[in-house]
Formats: structure tokens, C-alpha cells, sequence
């Protein structure tokens, strides 16, 4: 009788066998949601292009594509031809926001300048046709349509945010690198340099060259510079949280406007 009384029940001892196992996985599996969360955070921090900045080296667009509306009768001492120009301002993988099908076969077939002309504040507009050479073409049109529609602004604030970040890049080491470099040769150590002293160690990490082949050289066309966010913040901030990207082009031709033949 005393070993009875002092001895647990088989059944019951079986059911707290049984609890212990079951409390096991409802345990561990309370903390993944915890440890879930601290991930997407470190996914959230981590820098992540959104956004890219395109600019043209006008006279090496030129020089690959003579025929363009806007390389006629350049001007050897035009602006264009010592700083970047504007070519546009892109969210990855988002394009022709809530535009008409007919619209887009349009831009799609280049006819860009019978696509509808833009409502821009007159000021914007004054400084656009500086800044981007391509609107004797009809880019700006173009430029808005796949990618400014997406980006949740008005055509005037779109561009009036696009010319603030070319101007802060022409204002730059980078623009005085390519300046000087006229018809000689830049390579991706020299830009990469020219974008870290401007903007911040790791900057030049950001950043891809175009180029194409002209006859026997390479010439620089243009640069595209990746973003973090399209916030107004300053162009540093922008770029440092940006992902990183391959350089492309390793080196070409800083081409300038060849000076008009005198009859």
C-alpha cells in the first residue's frame, strides 16, 4: 500500500510524457516569427537600388548617332558638349504607369514628337531645353511616359527633381574628370575615383559606363547612377543607399563636338 500511495499513476505519467513533447515545437515555433521580423529589417536596411539616374555624355551620343534630330549643327562650344545631359530618371522594372495602349505603340515606335507635348511650368521647361539635348527629338515626352508616370509626380515636379540631381553631378569631380579627359581616354579606376571624391567613399560602386564602338574606338556615351529612394535628399545620400552594380564599360573615348567645316 505505501509503494502505491508513494508512486505516480502510470496514466498520468504518461500524459505529462506526452505534454512535454507537444510543448516542444509550440515553444520553438513562438520565436521564428521574432527571428522573421529581425530579418525583413535587415533586408529593409540593406542598400537597394530604386531608382536610376541617367545621364548622356552628348558628344559621344553624337558620334555613335550622327543621324539624330538633336546632333545637327552642334554648336563646338555648346554647353552640351563639356557636362552630362539629362536622359532620365528610372524606377526599375516599372514602366507606362496608367497609360493608353495607342499612347504607348506610339512611343514605342519612336515617334516620340507625336506623342502630346507636356504641360511644364515654364521655368522647368527653359531649363530642360538646356540640359536635355534630346527634346528636339521628343525625349522628354518619351522619358515621361515610360518612366515618369511611374513615379507618382507631375511632369514639372519629375523633372524639376531629374535637373536637380544632373545638376549636382555636373557641379562634381565627375564632371570635371570627364572635361579635361576630352578626346583622350577614361577607364572605370578614374571614374570610380572621380564619383568616390565627390560623393562618397563607395560611390563609384554605384555607377555603370555606356559606351559604344565608333569605327576602330570606343567612345563614352553616358553614365546611369544608381539611388536609394526618389526623396529630395541631397545626391550623396542618394547614392550610398543604392546597391552595387557592374561597372560595364571598362574604359572609352571622351569624345567632343567636332568644330563646323568653314566653307
Amino acid at each position: 500500500m505505501r509503494q502505491t500511495r508513494n508512486s505516480t499513476h502510470p496514466m498520468l505519467l504518461a500524459f505529462l510524457i506526452a505534454f512535454s513533447l507537444l510543448s516542444i515545437p509550440v515553444l520553438a515555433g513562438a520565436a521564428q516569427p521574432e527571428m522573421s521580423r529581425d530579418a525583413a529589417s535587415d533586408a529593409e536596411r540593406a542598400p537597394k537600388t530604386r531608382l536610376i539616374l541617367g545621364v548622356s555624355w552628348q558628344p559621344g551620343y553624337c558620334a555613335a548617332r550622327p543621324k539624330s534630330t538633336e546632333c545637327a549643327n552642334v554648336d563646338a562650344q555648346a554647353l552640351s558638349g563639356r557636362q552630362f545631359s539629362l536622359h532620365g530618371l528610372w524606377t526599375p522594372k516599372k514602366r507606362y504607369c496608367g497609360v493608353d495602349a495607342a499612347m504607348k505603340a506610339t512611343d514605342k515606335k519612336r515617334k516620340w514628337l507625336e506623342l502630346p507635348e507636356l504641360a511644364l511650368e515654364a521655368g522647368v521647361k527653359a531649363e530642360l531645353v538646356q540640359a536635355m539635348p534630346g527634346m528636339a527629338s521628343g525625349l522628354e515626352r518619351h522619358e515621361w511616359l515610360m518612366h515618369g508616370t511611374c513615379s507618382g509626380r507631375l511632369a514639372s515636379d519629375y523633372y524639376r527633381h531629374s535637373l536637380a540631381l544632373l545638376a549636382a553631378l555636373n557641379q562634381s569631380a565627375v564632371r570635371a574628370l570627364f572635361e579635361k579627359s576630352i578626346g583622350q581616354t577614361v577607364d572605370e579606376a578614374a571614374v570610380k575615383q572621380a564619383f568616390d571624391s565627390a560623393f562618397g567613399a563607395g560611390a563609384g560602386d554605384k555607377v555603370r559606363m555606356r559606351c559604344r564602338k565608333v569605327g576602330t574606338r570606343q567612345v563614352v556615351t553616358g553614365l546611369t547612377i544608381g539611388l536609394g529612394s526618389d526623396d529630395e535628399d541631397a545626391l550623396p545620400v542618394l547614392i550610398a543607399a543604392a546597391g552595387k552594380t557592374k561597372f560595364g564599360c571598362r574604359e572609352g573615348i571622351v569624345s567632343g563636338y567636332a568644330p563646323a567645316e568653314s566653307d
